[in-house]
């Protein structure tokens, strides 16, 4: 599957994928949501179980220290976020690992910064560290180092970071989840939005209207999904955008969310990493 010789995956092929990233944003999995984590772990374990390696990447960390920082709303100064970041990583890599006990799965963190990415000497020491803790039985839980990021070299949404992980680690499928089921022509709760079922590769989606997170703890919304899409279906690994209450459907292989068609690998190359 790791080489370049891996075939694309299609729809029919979900549940038997080698190697799957799934991204979790910050509203799904913290606040009132935080009960979502559970059932998360279910399906990542399911997987798991399956032979299945996967990588999960997980926003969230700001959201998470925020109460305990005496915050409402997600800090727009960058020390408060470092500081929200660094108190929330560890009590959300806490809450994983608290719930993949129950299956015996042990956690390994990855905080990168886009940086680590960019560059050949960090981006190779990321792939082998990746590669390394998935042939070990490791679920790597990768988040944005948020506590030493700078505007300068954010992703600026795990959305993009997911993407990028997914080319890196060279995945067969890389799965988008939210708090929308799919993605829809216009904002889903807006009059004839229409669920889009199967995006070609190269399609641009004229016509489409798409909205932004209002949840207030989070940074994506469905554009950057389908920039993210972009990214790693032209690098050869099939995208999925689906709800989070959903994942377990997702990851089991019935027919749902929007599906992004992939590349031929060596095709669209280490798309967004060069």
């Amino acid at each position: 599957m790791t080489g370049g010789g891996r075939r694309p995956l299609d729809r029919s092929g979900v549940a038997s994928a080698t190697r799957i990233v799934v991204k979790v944003g910050s509203s799904s999995i913290s606040g009132a949501n935080v009960g979502q984590i559970a059932p998360l772990v279910d399906a990542l374990a399911a997987a798991h179980g399956r032979g299945t390696e996967v990588v999960l990447v997980s926003s969230g960390a700001i959201a998470t220290g925020m109460p305990y920082l005496q915050l409402d709303e997600r800090p727009t100064d960058l020390a408060t976020q470092q500081a929200a970041a660094s108190v929330g990583q560890n009590l959300l890599i806490f809450r994983y690992q608290d719930s993949l006990d129950r299956y015996d799965i042990i956690a390994g963190q990855v905080l990168l910064t886009a940086g680590d990415l960019e560059n050949a000497a960090p981006r190779s020491n990321a792939q082998r560290a990746m590669d390394r803790l998935l042939g070990l039985r490791i679920l790597p839980i990768v988040n944005e180092n948020d506590t030493v990021a700078t505007h300068e070299i954010r992703f600026g949404d795990n959305d993009r970071l997911a993407a990028l992980v997914a080319t890196l680690v060279r995945a067969d499928l890389l799965v988008l989840l939210s708090d929308v089921d799919a993605l829809y022509t216009r904002p889903p709760h807006l009059p004839g939005a229409e669920r889009i079922d199967h995006v070609a590769l190269g399609d641009t989606l004229p016509g489409v209207e798409f909205g932004v997170s209002q949840s207030g703890v989070g940074t994506g919304g469905a554009g950057t999904k389908v920039s993210a899409a972009r990214i790693a279906a032209q690098a050869g690994t099939a995208v999925l955008v689906t709800s989070t209450a959903l994942v377990a459907e997702a990851l089991g292989g019935d027919r749902i969310g929007t599906w992004f068609e992939p590349a031929h690998p060596g095709r669209g190359g280490q798309a967004g990493l060069n």
